[in-house]
């Protein structure tokens, strides 16, 4: 006996459409960022087009459900769109085309290229939000990896699967040395992605970092900060999709992430948009529960997956280490890297506050004989700046201290140490070497 769903199917077969079934609904409210339209079923992080009177359609993303209405954000803002205007879904966004044609490319949130070259061929996909590991089953974090910057191979040792967080304020050269890691770092595959920064930043990032050398391995997801918070969020989103599926290929990936605070702040921009209740600086609880979310999808993989080695930005606004979104990074992240103003103000690039930043997987993953090196080199570097005042005001005679002695008499060898020219890679066995050579 058949079945009233089977008879059901039968009988759309027949109709022999064309194209498939769309779901549209009307506009019942626009104020020129959010639209609400009819409630037309369709889940959160779908694709919609709107009618304009342009005749160019509107691109916008269901962001959530109010009193039977659909409420979606546009990805464009000043769109041109009137009451009654259709909306259509295009795409669910739950899947995103990826494969080997991103590398050596720049795209936007939604897959389209900025080099002004065709759209890449990609056979492959992807969830944009990723796939559950196994907490259990994830490999360890037991083998150094290779940045290519001396400071950070030697006192501030990286796993393969880490995930590191750089704190700066604005200004003190955190896109420098994430230019350095991104071309010196020994990874198969590399990450970047470029959220919420400046235009000129973004190109001059994607000159600095597609050598010859680095463009075949490098992938690019570009979304400037004039662009929505949606595209925002969705390109952070995508970055790591991407890492994800080069990872599950089995390759070491290295994914960078500049900024996570301006990805916060578009989750910021759009939680308050949907009415939620602002909390300590005005971030409400979506943000807290983003930030855990986007780092755990990054980190070793499962069996014979890859890894993704993570490194992400994050921006002291003011210099204010205690800003809720580097409080909830510094809580989640297997380290960080502070960048101090002071040394900026010095002269010392990169500019490394070595006493505050902190490696968790390093006594893991080096030998005792470097542990203590680093252990000393921040001890002195400690000492001499808390009397820095005064022994340059000359309040301070050799002799009462010997740790200190050694701090002021060692202390232009140990900024040497630090400091690393832009051009210059230092690989982890010389960076080893030259600490066990100055701390003896």
């Amino acid at each position: 006996m058949i079945s009233v769903q089977e008879k059901l199917s039968k009988s759309i077969h027949s109709l022999n459409l064309d194209q498939p079934i769309s779901v549209s609904g009307r506009v019942n409210r626009y104020d020129g960022q959010m639209v609400e339209c009819d409630g037309f079923p369709a889940t959160i992080g779908s694709l919609c087009e709107i009618d304009t009177e342009t005749n160019v359609p509107a691109i916008a993303e269901i962001i959530g459900f109010h009193g039977g209405q659909n409420l979606l954000s546009l990805h464009d803002f000043g769109a041109r769109i009137s009451v009654g205007a259709k909306v259509r879904v295009i795409d669910d966004g739950y899947m995103i085309p990826v494969g080997e044609g991103l590398l050596g490319r720049v795209t936007d949130a939604i897959g389209l290229p900025l080099d002004e070259k065709p759209i890449p061929t990609l056979n492959d996909k992807w969830p944009l939000l990723g796939k559950e590991l196994n907490p259990l089953a994830k490999n360890p974090v037991d083998t150094p990896l290779d940045v290519g910057v001396r400071a950070i191979n030697s006192l501030l040792t990286v796993g393969r699967g880490q995930r590191l967080g750089i704190i700066a304020g604005s200004g003190v050269g955190k896109s420098i040395l994430l230019g350095m890691m991104s071309k010196y770092t020994e990874a198969d595959i590399v990450v970047v992605g470029m959220i919420g920064e400046r235009g000129r930043e973004v190109g001059s990032f994607v000159n600095t970092i597609f050598s010859e050398e680095s463009k075949e391995r490098t992938a690019i997801v570009a979304v400037p900060a004039d662009r929505s918070p949606l595209l925002r969020i969705r390109g952070a989103e995508r970055a790591t999709a991407i890492a994800e599926y080069f990872r599950d290929k089995g390759k070491n990936v290295l994914l960078i992430m500049d900024s996570l605070t301006r990805v916060a702040h578009a989750r910021r921009e759009i939680g308050l948009a949907l009415g939620e209740q602002p909390t300590s600086k005005g971030y409400p609880p979506s943000v807290v529960s983003m930030i855990p979310r986007l780092i755990e999808r990054t980190g070793s993989g499962v069996r014979n997956q890859g890894t993704i080695t993570a490194i992400y930005t994050v921006l002291a606004d003011g210099d204010d280490s205690n800003d809720p979104v580097v409080d909830t990074a510094r809580a989640i992240l297997d380290g960080h890297i502070l960048l101090s103003r002071k040394q900026t103000q010095m002269g010392v690039y990169p500019a490394i506050d070595v006493p505050m930043s902190v490696s968790r997987v390093m006594s893991e993953i080096t030998d005792e004989n470097l542990q203590k090196s680093a252990q000393k080199f921040r001890k002195l570097v400690s000492l001499y700046m808390e009397n820095r005042d005064l022994i340059l005001m000359g309040g301070y005679t050799s002799g009462q201290d010997p740790e200190l002695d050694e701090a002021v008499t060692l202390w232009p060898k140990l900024m040497g140490h630090i400091q690393q020219a832009e051009t210059e890679r230092a690989d982890f066995a010389t960076s080893k070497e030259a600490l066990l050579s100055l701390i003896k």
